[in-house]
């Protein structure tokens, strides 16, 4: 795939870069360099390679699956105009 000088100009647009007459030349061989490298990774056989989410091997980081108040109830109500038993008090608006 190739970009040609339209192309390059509307990315610019799209990505919202001031781009000069001058500039598009040099960017549009910059990014037919960057998608011809794209294409390279294409070829590249990945058959049997487990996906990685990390270039270092390592378990995610797991908490306990627990339920609690976060120890922090009465800071969450204090500017509540109206509370009972760390619950926001509202009006009734459905019969």
């Amino acid at each position: 795939m190739s970009v040609d000088a339209a192309t390059v100009r509307r990315i610019a647009h799209l990505a919202r870069i001031a781009v000069t007459e001058a500039e598009v030349p040099h960017l549009q061989g910059e990014l037919n360099a960057i998608l011809s490298f794209v294409e390279q990774l294409a070829e590249v056989n990945v058959d049997g390679v487990e996906p990685m989410t990390s270039v270092m091997p390592m378990e995610m980081k797991k908490r306990k699956d627990v339920v609690d108040d976060g120890e922090i109830a009465d800071d969450v109500v204090t500017n509540a105009p109206a509370t009972e038993n760390h619950f926001f008090l509202v009006p009734k608006v459905v019969e």
